[in-house]
Protein backbone atom coordinates (compact mmCIF):
# COMPACT_ATOMS: atom_id res chain seq x y z
CA UNK A 1 0.00 0.00 0.00
CA UNK A 2 1.71 3.42 -0.91
CA UNK A 3 2.37 5.62 2.31
CA UNK A 4 0.26 8.99 2.27
CA UNK A 5 1.61 11.41 4.88
CA UNK A 6 -1.31 12.51 7.17
CA UNK A 7 -0.62 16.20 6.47
CA UNK A 8 -4.04 16.89 8.08
CA UNK A 9 -3.86 15.23 11.51
CA UNK A 10 -0.29 16.31 12.11
CA UNK A 11 -1.05 20.40 11.49
CA UNK A 12 -3.97 19.22 13.79
CA UNK A 13 -2.08 17.45 16.45
CA UNK A 14 0.55 20.91 16.15
CA UNK A 15 -1.53 23.60 16.57
CA UNK A 16 -4.12 22.27 19.21
CA UNK A 17 -2.27 18.77 20.59
CA UNK A 18 0.61 20.72 21.40
CA UNK A 19 -0.62 24.32 21.47
CA UNK A 20 2.02 25.20 19.15
CA UNK A 21 2.20 29.29 18.22
CA UNK A 22 4.61 31.08 16.45
CA UNK A 23 5.25 34.52 15.64
CA UNK A 24 7.42 33.69 12.62
CA UNK A 25 4.80 31.96 10.72
CA UNK A 26 1.12 31.88 10.26
CA UNK A 27 -1.14 28.93 10.10
CA UNK A 28 -1.39 29.03 6.70
CA UNK A 29 2.40 28.79 5.81
CA UNK A 30 2.47 26.42 8.82
CA UNK A 31 -0.20 24.33 6.38
CA UNK A 32 1.85 25.15 2.95
CA UNK A 33 5.31 23.90 4.68
CA UNK A 34 3.44 20.38 5.79
CA UNK A 35 2.04 20.23 2.62
CA UNK A 36 4.70 20.24 0.69
CA UNK A 37 7.09 18.34 3.07
CA UNK A 38 3.91 15.45 2.89
CA UNK A 39 4.11 15.79 -0.82
CA UNK A 40 7.98 14.90 -1.03
CA UNK A 41 7.95 12.58 1.65
CA UNK A 42 5.20 10.57 -0.07
CA UNK A 43 6.03 10.98 -3.86
CA UNK A 44 10.14 11.16 -3.25
CA UNK A 45 11.15 8.91 -0.35
CA UNK A 46 8.03 6.67 0.40
CA UNK A 47 9.10 4.87 -3.23
CA UNK A 48 12.58 3.69 -1.99
CA UNK A 49 12.07 2.33 1.37
CA UNK A 50 11.26 -1.20 0.47
CA UNK A 51 14.50 -1.04 -2.68
CA UNK A 52 16.34 0.57 0.29
CA UNK A 53 15.43 -2.60 2.79
CA UNK A 54 15.83 -5.18 -0.05
CA UNK A 55 19.71 -3.73 -1.40
CA UNK A 56 20.85 -2.74 1.69
CA UNK A 57 24.72 -0.84 1.85
CA UNK A 58 27.05 -3.32 0.34
CA UNK A 59 30.44 -2.41 1.40
CA UNK A 60 34.06 -2.80 -0.78
CA UNK A 61 36.99 -1.79 -0.61
CA UNK A 62 36.19 1.20 2.20
CA UNK A 63 32.76 1.95 0.28
CA UNK A 64 29.51 2.20 0.68
CA UNK A 65 26.93 1.77 -1.97
CA UNK A 66 23.66 3.27 -1.72
CA UNK A 67 20.26 1.56 -2.89
CA UNK A 68 19.05 2.86 -6.10
CA UNK A 69 17.57 6.00 -6.34
CA UNK A 70 18.71 7.29 -2.55
CA UNK A 71 21.45 9.63 -3.93
CA UNK A 72 19.01 11.81 -6.21
CA UNK A 73 16.38 11.73 -3.73
CA UNK A 74 18.92 12.61 -1.04
CA UNK A 75 20.22 15.34 -3.43
CA UNK A 76 16.74 16.58 -4.61
CA UNK A 77 15.74 16.91 -0.50
CA UNK A 78 18.88 19.00 0.56
CA UNK A 79 18.43 21.28 -2.48
CA UNK A 80 14.82 21.58 -1.43
CA UNK A 81 15.82 23.08 1.53
CA UNK A 82 14.71 20.55 3.93
CA UNK A 83 17.86 19.71 6.09
CA UNK A 84 17.88 24.01 6.48
CA UNK A 85 15.03 24.28 8.21
CA UNK A 86 14.95 25.29 11.45
CA UNK A 87 19.08 26.10 11.15
CA UNK A 88 20.53 29.76 11.85
CA UNK A 89 19.77 32.16 8.78
CA UNK A 90 23.53 33.22 9.60
CA UNK A 91 24.51 29.82 7.93
CA UNK A 92 21.59 29.81 4.77
CA UNK A 93 19.12 28.37 7.43
CA UNK A 94 15.54 28.97 7.34
CA UNK A 95 15.24 29.50 11.19
CA UNK A 96 11.74 28.30 11.71
CA UNK A 97 10.68 26.68 14.51
CA UNK A 98 11.58 23.33 15.79
CA UNK A 99 8.44 22.34 15.89
CA UNK A 100 7.74 22.68 12.34
CA UNK A 101 11.08 20.71 11.47
CA UNK A 102 10.03 17.86 14.00
CA UNK A 103 6.56 17.16 11.79
CA UNK A 104 8.80 17.60 9.06
CA UNK A 105 11.43 14.73 10.45
CA UNK A 106 8.01 12.81 11.63
CA UNK A 107 7.30 12.49 7.87
CA UNK A 108 11.02 11.54 6.84
CA UNK A 109 10.48 8.54 9.06
CA UNK A 110 7.20 7.40 8.22
CA UNK A 111 8.40 7.44 4.29
CA UNK A 112 11.88 5.75 5.20
CA UNK A 113 13.64 5.22 8.66
CA UNK A 114 16.32 4.66 6.98
CA UNK A 115 16.75 7.74 4.74
CA UNK A 116 15.44 9.92 8.05
CA UNK A 117 18.08 9.26 10.36
CA UNK A 118 21.21 10.34 8.44
CA UNK A 119 19.84 13.77 8.37
CA UNK A 120 19.20 13.87 12.31
CA UNK A 121 22.73 13.59 12.61
CA UNK A 122 23.82 16.52 10.47
CA UNK A 123 20.73 18.71 11.73
CA UNK A 124 22.26 18.19 15.49
CA UNK A 125 26.10 18.88 13.66
CA UNK A 126 24.57 22.35 12.60
CA UNK A 127 23.61 22.79 16.19
CA UNK A 128 26.48 21.98 17.86
CA UNK A 129 28.63 23.74 15.47
CA UNK A 130 26.89 26.91 15.68
CA UNK A 131 26.63 26.93 19.36
CA UNK A 132 30.31 25.50 20.04
CA UNK A 133 32.41 25.97 16.91
CA UNK A 134 35.41 28.94 16.61
CA UNK A 135 34.44 31.47 13.79
CA UNK A 136 37.06 29.56 11.38
CA UNK A 137 34.90 26.71 11.61
CA UNK A 138 31.85 27.96 10.82
CA UNK A 139 32.95 29.64 8.07
CA UNK A 140 34.60 26.37 7.02
CA UNK A 141 31.71 24.35 7.20
CA UNK A 142 28.41 25.35 8.49
CA UNK A 143 26.82 26.72 4.97
CA UNK A 144 27.52 22.88 3.50
CA UNK A 145 26.48 21.19 6.92
CA UNK A 146 23.36 23.53 6.82
CA UNK A 147 22.17 23.14 3.07
CA UNK A 148 23.20 19.38 3.53
CA UNK A 149 25.95 19.63 0.58
CA UNK A 150 27.58 17.92 3.11
CA UNK A 151 26.32 15.33 5.89
CA UNK A 152 27.23 15.14 9.59
CA UNK A 153 28.05 12.26 11.94
CA UNK A 154 28.02 11.73 15.94
CA UNK A 155 31.06 9.57 17.32
CA UNK A 156 30.78 8.34 20.80
CA UNK A 157 30.29 4.77 21.22
CA UNK A 158 33.21 2.32 21.24
CA UNK A 159 33.77 -1.59 21.50
CA UNK A 160 34.05 -0.58 25.82
CA UNK A 161 32.55 2.73 25.96
CA UNK A 162 28.89 2.47 24.82
CA UNK A 163 26.03 3.80 27.32
CA UNK A 164 29.70 4.61 29.75
CA UNK A 165 30.90 7.35 27.23
CA UNK A 166 33.50 8.14 30.36
CA UNK A 167 35.49 4.79 29.47
CA UNK A 168 36.28 5.72 25.66
CA UNK A 169 39.93 5.33 24.52
CA UNK A 170 40.10 7.16 21.14
CA UNK A 171 43.08 9.84 21.73
CA UNK A 172 43.77 13.27 20.43
CA UNK A 173 46.87 14.83 20.45
CA UNK A 174 48.07 18.27 20.14
CA UNK A 175 49.63 19.25 17.00
CA UNK A 176 51.35 22.24 17.68
CA UNK A 177 49.41 24.59 14.50
CA UNK A 178 46.06 24.51 16.57
CA UNK A 179 44.98 21.48 14.99
CA UNK A 180 45.16 17.64 16.88
CA UNK A 181 45.73 14.01 15.68
CA UNK A 182 43.24 11.43 16.49
CA UNK A 183 43.59 7.99 17.02
CA UNK A 184 40.87 5.32 17.71
CA UNK A 185 38.15 3.68 16.68
CA UNK A 186 34.47 4.16 17.22
CA UNK A 187 31.41 1.76 16.49
CA UNK A 188 27.62 1.52 15.44
CA UNK A 189 27.94 5.24 13.74
CA UNK A 190 25.45 5.75 11.23
CA UNK A 191 25.80 6.74 8.04
CA UNK A 192 29.83 6.82 8.62
CA UNK A 193 30.53 6.28 5.22
CA UNK A 194 28.05 6.69 2.04
CA UNK A 195 28.15 8.44 -1.52
CA UNK A 196 25.39 10.60 -0.66
CA UNK A 197 27.86 13.98 -0.10
CA UNK A 198 31.05 14.46 -1.50
CA UNK A 199 32.50 15.20 2.45
CA UNK A 200 31.34 13.71 5.47
CA UNK A 201 32.08 16.32 8.62
CA UNK A 202 32.90 13.45 11.93
CA UNK A 203 32.20 15.52 15.41
CA UNK A 204 34.25 13.05 17.45
CA UNK A 205 34.70 12.68 21.06
CA UNK A 206 38.33 12.24 21.89
CA UNK A 207 40.92 12.24 25.34
CA UNK A 208 43.08 14.24 25.49
CA UNK A 209 46.62 12.58 26.52
CA UNK A 210 46.82 15.19 30.67
CA UNK A 211 42.77 15.06 30.26
CA UNK A 212 41.12 14.01 33.77
CA UNK A 213 39.59 10.55 33.99
CA UNK A 214 36.18 9.70 33.35
CA UNK A 215 33.63 12.58 31.57
CA UNK A 216 35.44 15.05 32.59
CA UNK A 217 38.28 14.69 30.52
CA UNK A 218 36.35 14.80 27.26
CA UNK A 219 36.83 16.42 24.29
CA UNK A 220 34.93 17.03 20.90
CA UNK A 221 36.46 17.39 17.43
CA UNK A 222 35.46 17.99 14.10
CA UNK A 223 37.76 16.07 11.41
CA UNK A 224 36.15 16.10 8.14
CA UNK A 225 36.78 13.14 5.63
CA UNK A 226 38.44 15.17 3.31
CA UNK A 227 40.23 18.24 4.57
CA UNK A 228 39.53 21.14 3.10
CA UNK A 229 41.63 23.24 0.25
CA UNK A 230 41.79 26.92 0.25
CA UNK A 231 38.91 27.79 -1.45
CA UNK A 232 37.02 25.40 0.98
CA UNK A 233 37.11 22.50 -1.42
CA UNK A 234 37.33 18.89 -0.36
CA UNK A 235 40.82 18.26 -0.97
CA UNK A 236 43.09 15.59 0.55
CA UNK A 237 41.30 12.36 1.99
CA UNK A 238 42.01 12.31 5.94
CA UNK A 239 43.14 9.32 7.65
CA UNK A 240 39.78 8.01 9.17
CA UNK A 241 38.14 5.59 7.17
CA UNK A 242 34.88 2.97 7.60
CA UNK A 243 36.78 -0.31 8.63
CA UNK A 244 33.30 -2.50 8.42
CA UNK A 245 29.40 -2.11 8.21
CA UNK A 246 27.54 -3.75 10.49
CA UNK A 247 24.62 -6.60 9.46
CA UNK A 248 21.25 -5.42 11.40
CA UNK A 249 18.09 -6.41 11.99
CA UNK A 250 16.31 -3.74 10.14
CA UNK A 251 16.77 0.21 8.06
CA UNK A 252 19.21 -1.57 6.11
CA UNK A 253 19.58 1.11 4.01
CA UNK A 254 21.15 3.49 7.14
CA UNK A 255 24.95 2.11 6.59
CA UNK A 256 25.87 1.66 10.39
CA UNK A 257 30.54 1.67 10.65
CA UNK A 258 32.78 0.84 12.26
CA UNK A 259 35.35 3.72 12.29
CA UNK A 260 38.95 3.79 12.44
CA UNK A 261 41.04 6.96 13.19
CA UNK A 262 44.71 6.72 12.62
CA UNK A 263 45.92 4.73 10.05
CA UNK A 264 48.72 6.77 8.95
CA UNK A 265 49.70 8.64 12.13
CA UNK A 266 46.22 10.71 12.95
CA UNK A 267 43.30 11.93 11.54
CA UNK A 268 43.02 15.67 11.61
CA UNK A 269 40.77 17.41 13.94
CA UNK A 270 39.41 20.60 15.20
CA UNK A 271 38.30 21.25 18.82
CA UNK A 272 35.03 22.50 19.08
CA UNK A 273 34.55 24.26 22.31
CA UNK A 274 36.25 23.84 25.14
CA UNK A 275 39.05 20.94 25.54
CA UNK A 276 37.46 18.63 28.09
CA UNK A 277 34.25 19.92 28.12
CA UNK A 278 33.31 17.94 24.46
CA UNK A 279 30.16 16.33 26.54
CA UNK A 280 29.02 19.32 26.75
CA UNK A 281 28.85 19.94 23.57
CA UNK A 282 27.91 16.69 22.27
CA UNK A 283 24.93 16.90 24.31
CA UNK A 284 23.42 19.73 21.79
CA UNK A 285 23.60 16.86 18.97
CA UNK A 286 22.48 14.38 21.43
CA UNK A 287 19.53 16.54 22.99
CA UNK A 288 17.57 16.90 19.34
CA UNK A 289 18.21 13.19 18.42
CA UNK A 290 16.40 12.22 20.90
CA UNK A 291 13.82 13.91 20.30
CA UNK A 292 14.32 12.96 16.67
CA UNK A 293 14.30 9.62 17.36
CA UNK A 294 10.95 10.01 19.34
CA UNK A 295 9.59 10.97 16.03
CA UNK A 296 11.09 7.66 14.54
CA UNK A 297 9.18 5.89 16.08
CA UNK A 298 5.88 8.05 15.41
CA UNK A 299 6.70 7.98 12.12
CA UNK A 300 7.24 4.09 11.86
CA UNK A 301 3.58 3.87 14.23
CA UNK A 302 1.69 5.93 11.43
CA UNK A 303 3.38 3.68 8.46
CA UNK A 304 1.97 0.36 10.45
CA UNK A 305 -0.89 2.13 11.39
CA UNK A 306 -2.01 2.96 7.66
CA UNK A 307 -0.99 0.03 6.06
CA UNK A 308 -3.35 -1.96 8.86
CA UNK A 309 -6.25 -0.07 8.63
CA UNK A 310 -5.93 -0.29 4.74
CA UNK A 311 -5.03 -4.41 4.50
CA UNK A 312 -8.31 -4.97 7.19
CA UNK A 313 -10.68 -2.64 5.41
CA UNK A 314 -9.81 -5.00 2.18
CA UNK A 315 -9.62 -8.38 3.68
CA UNK A 316 -12.39 -10.61 3.88
CA UNK A 317 -13.63 -13.45 6.58
CA UNK A 318 -16.48 -14.94 5.62
CA UNK A 319 -19.16 -11.81 4.29
CA UNK A 320 -17.16 -9.28 6.17
CA UNK A 321 -14.23 -7.63 6.14
CA UNK A 322 -12.16 -7.82 8.83
CA UNK A 323 -12.15 -4.27 9.99
CA UNK A 324 -15.80 -4.95 11.28
CA UNK A 325 -14.75 -7.81 13.98
CA UNK A 326 -14.07 -6.31 17.60
CA UNK A 327 -10.74 -7.63 17.91
CA UNK A 328 -9.50 -6.37 14.96
CA UNK A 329 -11.31 -2.82 15.31
CA UNK A 330 -9.47 -3.10 19.34
CA UNK A 331 -6.38 -3.06 17.83
CA UNK A 332 -6.82 -1.23 15.24
CA UNK A 333 -8.09 1.76 17.52
CA UNK A 334 -4.98 0.76 20.07
CA UNK A 335 -2.45 1.47 17.08
CA UNK A 336 -4.18 4.66 15.95
CA UNK A 337 -4.43 6.19 19.45
CA UNK A 338 -0.60 5.34 20.56
CA UNK A 339 0.43 6.72 17.27
CA UNK A 340 -1.59 9.80 17.95
CA UNK A 341 -0.78 10.65 21.79
CA UNK A 342 3.24 9.92 20.90
CA UNK A 343 2.65 12.34 17.94
CA UNK A 344 1.04 14.91 20.57
CA UNK A 345 4.56 14.41 23.44
CA UNK A 346 6.83 14.79 20.64
CA UNK A 347 5.61 17.71 19.29
CA UNK A 348 4.64 19.16 22.64
CA UNK A 349 8.19 18.79 23.00
CA UNK A 350 9.53 20.30 20.05
CA UNK A 351 7.20 23.52 21.08
CA UNK A 352 8.98 23.44 24.89
CA UNK A 353 12.24 23.89 22.95
CA UNK A 354 11.10 26.42 20.74
CA UNK A 355 9.62 29.00 23.82
CA UNK A 356 12.90 28.04 25.48
CA UNK A 357 14.45 30.72 23.29
CA UNK A 358 12.05 33.46 23.50
CA UNK A 359 10.69 35.16 26.23
CA UNK A 360 11.48 36.80 29.77
CA UNK A 361 14.30 34.92 31.69
CA UNK A 362 11.59 33.29 33.77
CA UNK A 363 9.66 32.36 30.81
CA UNK A 364 12.78 30.86 28.79
CA UNK A 365 13.81 29.51 32.41
CA UNK A 366 9.85 27.38 32.41
CA UNK A 367 9.92 26.22 28.94
CA UNK A 368 13.44 24.93 29.13
CA UNK A 369 12.58 22.78 32.10
CA UNK A 370 9.83 21.81 30.40
CA UNK A 371 12.01 20.44 27.22
CA UNK A 372 13.89 18.94 29.39
CA UNK A 373 10.72 17.22 31.42
CA UNK A 374 9.50 15.77 27.98
CA UNK A 375 12.16 15.08 25.98
CA UNK A 376 12.97 10.99 27.88
CA UNK A 377 9.13 11.04 27.86
CA UNK A 378 8.87 12.16 24.04
CA UNK A 379 12.18 9.19 23.13
CA UNK A 380 10.93 6.55 24.95
CA UNK A 381 7.28 6.40 25.07
CA UNK A 382 6.98 6.81 21.04
CA UNK A 383 9.39 4.17 20.25
CA UNK A 384 8.27 2.13 22.54
CA UNK A 385 4.62 2.60 21.18
CA UNK A 386 6.99 2.34 17.86
CA UNK A 387 7.51 -1.00 18.59
CA UNK A 388 4.35 -2.10 19.94
CA UNK A 389 2.57 -0.77 16.46
CA UNK A 390 4.28 -1.93 14.20
CA UNK A 391 3.79 -5.77 16.04
CA UNK A 392 0.33 -5.04 16.13
CA UNK A 393 0.12 -4.51 12.32
CA UNK A 394 1.47 -7.87 11.70
CA UNK A 395 -1.03 -9.52 13.85
CA UNK A 396 -3.79 -7.30 12.39
CA UNK A 397 -2.28 -8.86 8.82
CA UNK A 398 -2.09 -12.27 9.98
CA UNK A 399 -0.01 -14.99 8.40
CA UNK A 400 0.60 -12.60 5.34
CA UNK A 401 1.96 -10.03 8.19
CA UNK A 402 5.03 -12.51 8.10
CA UNK A 403 5.61 -12.57 5.23
CA UNK A 404 8.04 -9.62 4.17
CA UNK A 405 6.32 -9.18 0.65
CA UNK A 406 3.61 -6.97 2.70
CA UNK A 407 6.11 -4.83 4.30
CA UNK A 408 4.63 -5.21 7.11
CA UNK A 409 7.90 -7.19 9.26
CA UNK A 410 9.79 -4.36 8.09
CA UNK A 411 8.32 -1.57 9.67
CA UNK A 412 9.06 -3.70 12.87
CA UNK A 413 12.58 -4.46 12.18
CA UNK A 414 12.78 -0.89 11.50
CA UNK A 415 11.21 0.14 14.60
CA UNK A 416 13.20 -2.62 17.35
CA UNK A 417 16.60 -0.12 16.93
CA UNK A 418 14.60 3.25 18.35
CA UNK A 419 14.60 1.84 21.51
CA UNK A 420 18.16 1.47 21.73
CA UNK A 421 20.28 4.12 20.23
CA UNK A 422 20.37 7.55 21.82
CA UNK A 423 20.41 6.72 24.73
CA UNK A 424 18.47 3.38 26.24
CA UNK A 425 15.12 3.53 26.61
CA UNK A 426 16.00 2.42 30.37
CA UNK A 427 18.27 4.90 30.74
CA UNK A 428 16.09 7.57 29.49
CA UNK A 429 13.76 6.60 32.12
CA UNK A 430 16.17 7.22 34.85
CA UNK A 431 17.08 10.77 33.91
CA UNK A 432 13.64 11.25 34.08
CA UNK A 433 13.35 10.35 37.85
CA UNK A 434 16.56 10.85 39.14
CA UNK A 435 17.13 14.41 37.49
CA UNK A 436 14.05 16.04 35.54
CA UNK A 437 10.98 15.33 38.39
CA UNK A 438 13.06 16.91 41.02
CA UNK A 439 14.14 20.18 38.86
CA UNK A 440 12.88 23.12 40.90
CA UNK A 441 12.20 20.78 43.88
CA UNK A 442 9.30 19.43 42.17
CA UNK A 443 7.77 22.18 40.73
CA UNK A 444 8.31 21.65 37.02
CA UNK A 445 6.73 18.44 37.41
CA UNK A 446 3.76 19.42 39.11
CA UNK A 447 3.02 22.37 37.16
CA UNK A 448 2.82 20.38 34.45
CA UNK A 449 -0.07 17.54 35.79
CA UNK A 450 -1.74 20.95 36.73
CA UNK A 451 -1.71 22.31 33.51
CA UNK A 452 -3.23 18.54 32.15
CA UNK A 453 -5.42 18.73 34.87
CA UNK A 454 -6.85 21.56 33.37
CA UNK A 455 -7.51 19.81 30.03
CA UNK A 456 -9.32 17.31 32.22
CA UNK A 457 -11.95 19.83 33.81
CA UNK A 458 -12.64 20.71 30.27
CA UNK A 459 -13.80 17.53 29.15
CA UNK A 460 -15.77 16.95 32.48
CA UNK A 461 -17.36 20.78 31.96
CA UNK A 462 -18.25 19.99 28.44
CA UNK A 463 -20.83 17.38 29.15
CA UNK A 464 -20.79 15.81 26.04
CA UNK A 465 -21.94 12.22 26.42
CA UNK A 466 -19.75 11.14 23.35
CA UNK A 467 -16.48 11.74 25.72
CA UNK A 468 -17.85 8.63 28.12
CA UNK A 469 -16.01 8.24 30.69
CA UNK A 470 -12.67 9.86 29.08
CA UNK A 471 -12.32 12.55 32.06
CA UNK A 472 -13.22 10.21 34.73
CA UNK A 473 -10.19 7.62 33.41
CA UNK A 474 -7.84 10.35 32.43
CA UNK A 475 -8.59 12.66 36.31
CA UNK A 476 -7.94 8.69 37.57
CA UNK A 477 -4.67 8.36 35.19
CA UNK A 478 -3.30 11.80 36.81
CA UNK A 479 -4.18 10.94 40.26
CA UNK A 480 -1.83 8.27 39.67
CA UNK A 481 0.87 9.84 38.14
CA UNK A 482 0.56 13.13 41.05
CA UNK A 483 0.71 9.94 43.84
CA UNK A 484 3.56 7.79 42.01
CA UNK A 485 5.87 11.09 41.65
CA UNK A 486 5.40 12.44 45.02
CA UNK A 487 6.65 8.50 46.03
CA UNK A 488 9.53 8.56 44.26
CA UNK A 489 10.54 12.36 44.87
CA UNK A 490 10.20 11.02 48.48
CA UNK A 491 12.97 8.09 47.70
CA UNK A 492 15.60 9.73 45.29
CA UNK A 493 17.92 10.99 48.50
CA UNK A 494 17.89 7.90 50.74
CA UNK A 495 16.54 4.97 48.91
CA UNK A 496 17.80 5.66 44.95
CA UNK A 497 17.75 2.24 44.16
CA UNK A 498 13.87 2.11 44.70
CA UNK A 499 13.40 4.52 42.66
CA UNK A 500 15.58 3.66 39.91
CA UNK A 501 13.61 0.10 39.86
CA UNK A 502 10.30 1.93 39.45
CA UNK A 503 12.00 4.52 36.51
CA UNK A 504 10.63 2.73 33.39
CA UNK A 505 6.76 1.44 34.48
CA UNK A 506 6.59 5.27 35.92
CA UNK A 507 7.83 6.37 32.31
CA UNK A 508 5.04 5.13 30.60
CA UNK A 509 2.61 6.02 33.42
CA UNK A 510 3.37 9.53 32.93
CA UNK A 511 3.12 9.14 28.73
CA UNK A 512 -0.12 7.32 29.17
CA UNK A 513 -1.52 10.32 31.36
CA UNK A 514 -0.26 13.03 29.01
CA UNK A 515 -0.76 11.10 25.63
CA UNK A 516 -4.51 10.77 26.32
CA UNK A 517 -4.93 14.36 28.30
CA UNK A 518 -3.31 15.59 24.69
CA UNK A 519 -6.11 13.19 22.65
CA UNK A 520 -8.61 15.00 24.99
CA UNK A 521 -6.95 18.86 24.09
CA UNK A 522 -7.64 17.78 20.41
CA UNK A 523 -11.15 16.91 20.39
CA UNK A 524 -11.67 19.80 22.55
CA UNK A 525 -10.08 21.86 19.77
CA UNK A 526 -12.01 19.84 17.40
CA UNK A 527 -15.17 20.61 18.73
CA UNK A 528 -14.65 24.23 19.44
CA UNK A 529 -13.75 24.97 15.38
CA UNK A 530 -16.29 22.44 14.25
CA UNK A 531 -13.37 21.37 12.16
CA UNK A 532 -10.53 18.38 12.07
CA UNK A 533 -13.08 15.98 12.13
CA UNK A 534 -14.60 16.19 15.77
CA UNK A 535 -16.34 12.52 15.75
CA UNK A 536 -13.38 11.16 14.87
CA UNK A 537 -11.01 12.73 17.69
CA UNK A 538 -13.60 12.34 20.38
CA UNK A 539 -13.81 8.55 19.73
CA UNK A 540 -9.96 8.77 19.54
CA UNK A 541 -9.54 10.26 23.24
CA UNK A 542 -12.32 8.03 24.64
CA UNK A 543 -10.45 4.70 23.17
CA UNK A 544 -7.17 5.98 24.98
CA UNK A 545 -8.47 7.24 28.23
CA UNK A 546 -11.27 3.91 28.52
CA UNK A 547 -8.25 1.23 27.14
CA UNK A 548 -5.01 2.63 27.87
CA UNK A 549 -5.06 5.44 30.15
CA UNK A 550 -6.47 3.17 32.83
CA UNK A 551 -3.43 1.44 32.96
CA UNK A 552 -2.23 3.66 35.32
CA UNK A 553 -3.16 2.53 38.66
CA UNK A 554 -1.33 -1.16 37.83
CA UNK A 555 1.87 1.10 36.84
CA UNK A 556 1.61 3.18 39.94
CA UNK A 557 1.72 -0.41 42.30
CA UNK A 558 4.33 -1.68 39.77
CA UNK A 559 6.26 1.83 41.38
CA UNK A 560 5.66 2.05 44.73
CA UNK A 561 5.42 -1.49 45.66
CA UNK A 562 7.20 -3.25 42.94
CA UNK A 563 10.56 -2.16 44.07
CA UNK A 564 11.65 -4.86 46.61
CA UNK A 565 10.54 -7.49 44.18
CA UNK A 566 13.49 -6.11 41.84
CA UNK A 567 16.54 -4.76 44.17
CA UNK A 568 15.63 -8.04 45.95
CA UNK A 569 16.08 -11.17 43.43
CA UNK A 570 19.67 -11.66 42.75
CA UNK A 571 18.88 -15.13 43.59
CA UNK A 572 16.37 -15.68 40.47
CA UNK A 573 18.98 -14.73 38.14
CA UNK A 574 22.17 -16.16 39.86
CA UNK A 575 23.42 -12.98 40.30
Amino acid sequence: MPFRAPVADIAFALKHGADFTSDAVGADDIDAILTEAGRFASDVIAPLNAIGDKHGTPFKDGCITMPPGWKEAYRAWAQAGWNAVSAPEASGGQALPHAINAACIEMWNSASMAFGIGPVLTMGAVEALNAYGSDALKKAYLPKLTSGEWMGTMQLTEPQAGTDVGALRTKAERAGDGSYRITGQKIFITYGEHELTDNIIHFVLARLPDAPPGTKGISLFLAPKFLLNPDGSPGKRNDVRAHSIEHKLGIHASPTCTMVYGDQGGAVGFLVGEENRGLACMFTMMNLARLSVGLQGVGIAERATQQAVEYARDRKQGRAAIIAYPDVKRMLLTMRALTRAARNICYATAAAIDRSHHGSDAERRAADERAALLTPIAKTFSTDIGIEVASLGIQVHGGMGFIEETGAAQHLRDARIAAIYEGTNGIQALDLVSRKISMSNGSAVRGYIAELRNTVDQVNASNDPAFGFTGTRLAEALDSLERATAWLLGKLEKEPQSAQAGATPYLRLFGNAAGGCMLAREALAAIRLSEGDPASRIAIARFFAENVAVQASGLERTITEGADSVNNADAALDV
